[in-house]
């Protein structure tokens, strides 16, 4: 059996990638449109859920904000820069350090402790002023990069029979 082609879509475009499993899957680069401003440099005791942010979006892309203030909630996908560095990590953890929880695969928790540091948050717009998006519930650090926003589109991002496994209602 010969290698299966891969297709990547970039703007609606197909862009075949031919990638062998066997080797070493390449690096990317990305390329960060903000930096959250919110003055927090570790988890607050009560939570992110009534922590408001500013998003500073590079001044270049301020357009390519307009309408998005029409939507009450939008997607944040950050990079988490201060998660500790993958190295050595296990590839199975216990949940949230608790070992009364099963021993599941690292990828199938929320662990900050990833290959890829990418953080994701649905968060409730406020308002945008130019450039700025002030947003509540942003579980993110003063100073973490911003890879890029979305708006919440309820039909699409919410998935109604959507099934997690019993140690979840544990944690």
């Amino acid at each position: 059996m010969g290698r299966q082609p891969l297709f990547i879509y970039f703007g609606g475009t197909a862009v075949l990638v031919v990638a062998k499993m066997t080797g070493e899957l390449p690096n990317i680069t990305l390329k960060a449109i903000g930096v959250v401003s919110n003055g927090i440099g570790e988890r607050p005791e009560l939570g992110w859920s009534k922590v408001v942010s500013n998003i500073v979006i590079d001044p270049n892309l301020s357009d390519a904000l307009d309408n998005l203030d029409e939507f009450s909630h939008i997607i944040v996908l950050y990079w988490m820069h201060q998660a500790p560095a993958n190295g050595q990590q296990p590839n199975k953890i216990h949940p949230m350090g608790k070992q009364e929880l099963p021993l599941v695969g690292r990828l199938a928790t929320r662990s900050p402790h990833r290959p890829n540091p990418v953080g994701k948050s649905v968060v409730r717009l406020l308002r945008r002023q130019g450039n700025i998006l002030t947003v509540e519930g942003l579980d993110a650090i003063d100073g973490t990069l911003v890879i890029d926003v979305k708006p919440y589109l309820p039909d699409y991002d919410s998935v109604a029979d959507a099934r997690v496994p019993e140690w979840i209602t544990k944690l």
